[in-house]
């Protein structure tokens, strides 16, 4: 079996991380494991095992000729069986199935907003959706809508899995007090919503001043980047709330923190809280996607309703207040993660199911 991953970029994100997952997972059970960055490389780029075959398309337009000619290439030299597009990489994968029509699509759904896309983009989807082979969804909202809403069948959800065997170097030193920092590894867009992260922050500095927010990921440097950064110097919490954008040693970086949050209004399955699970962090998130299916409220860590600022206080200020529930709830959602998010286990369903295909 000859498989490669196609993403838009290596900056680091979910559906980033998820990609080079699954090249690295494959590369050590299938003939041929490739990854394809279609518009801009990243920190990720370093994360891929040498066994992985790698290629960047430098494309600059949503139809680039040049980009999808040299995709259809390497499928072609490479004798590729499977393009397994992530998100919106889909587009790019569908051109070259329209001018190779040997290649096979799976469509790898990220997008916790899928359930609400647009009109226009929903109506280029399922047309697309008639050229998938299969569709992998992160959760069981964005299978039931794709069942429901496009054109392929053959549905599977597989959950987010992540992996801790490769190195990066350490080159992140958070700020604040060490023993009092709180992390958010969420790039900066609408769907994480850090306005609800502002709001707590502001509370806490009330109550709770040594202990700090430390937001990590993507700086898109847009409309909201501006708002979030707005609002940080207007309550003043710049000595509350950092922002460091994208960093490569997130291991490295929850290594320094004692208490991890999601804030999001809408997720899939965010490979973030599986990093903090494997690193026995205690979380605090919204119940949104599915996170409710990891974390058990009040057991491996605690789950408030979307926007509720004043739920999400008080249960920062139960595990600040709580340094053996805060180990408790490390422990356990470590367990939870081992037992249910596991590279084997997920890689072996997943090459069960294409194998049906």
């Amino acid at each position: 079996m000859r498989i490669v991953q196609v993403i838009d970029s290596l900056e680091i994100g979910g559906a980033e991380k998820m990609a080079v997952n699954y090249a690295n997972a494959l590369s050590k059970k299938i003939e041929f494991s490739g990854l394809v960055a279609t518009r801009a490389e990243g920190n990720l780029k370093s994360q891929l095992y040498e066994e992985v075959s790698y290629l960047f398309l430098y494309r600059k337009k949503i139809i680039d000729f040049s980009a999808i000619f040299r995709l259809r290439n390497y499928c072609k030299e490479h004798k590729v069986d499977y393009l397994q597009p992530h998100s919106s990489s889909y587009f790019m994968a569908l051109l070259v199935k329209l001018i190779y029509p040997k290649i096979k699509l799976i469509w790898h759904d990220h997008n916790g907003l899928s359930e609400f896309i647009g009109a226009q983009k929903s109506f280029i989807l399922k047309i697309a959706s008639y050229f998938f082979k299969g569709i992998i969804v992160v959760n069981f909202k964005l299978k039931n809508w794709a069942e429901k809403e496009l054109y392929c069948q053959k549905v599977i959800y597989l959950p987010n899995f992540t992996s801790q065997n490769f190195e990066v170097q350490s080159e992140t030193t958070l700020k604040g007090v060490k023993g009092k920092r709180i992390l958010c590894l969420a790039n900066l867009r609408d769907q994480k919503n850090h306005f609800l992260l502002l709001e707590v922050a502001e509370k806490l500095k009330e109550t709770k001043p040594d202990w700090t927010f430390h937001l990590v990921g993507k700086d898109f440097e847009d409309d909201y980047s501006t708002k979030i950064k707005g609002l940080i110097q207007s309550k003043k919490l710049v000595d509350t709330v950092f922002v460091y954008g994208s960093k490569n040693d997130v291991n490295n970086i929850i290594d320094q923190v004692d208490i991890a949050i999601l804030t999001s209004k809408s997720e899939g399955l965010p490979v973030a809280l599986i990093e903090y699970g494997l690193q026995k962090k205690p979380v605090v998130s919204t119940n949104v996607g599915e996170i409710p299916l990891i974390i058990q409220d009040g057991v491996n860590g605690f789950i408030v309703g979307v926007n509720e600022v004043e739920a999400f206080y008080e249960r920062l200020l139960q595990l600040i207040d709580d340094s053996t529930l805060r180990h408790s709830f490390g422990n356990y959602l470590h367990q939870t993660i081992l037992e249910n998010h596991s590279e084997e286990g997920v890689i072996i369903n997943y090459l069960n199911w294409v194998k049906k295909l």
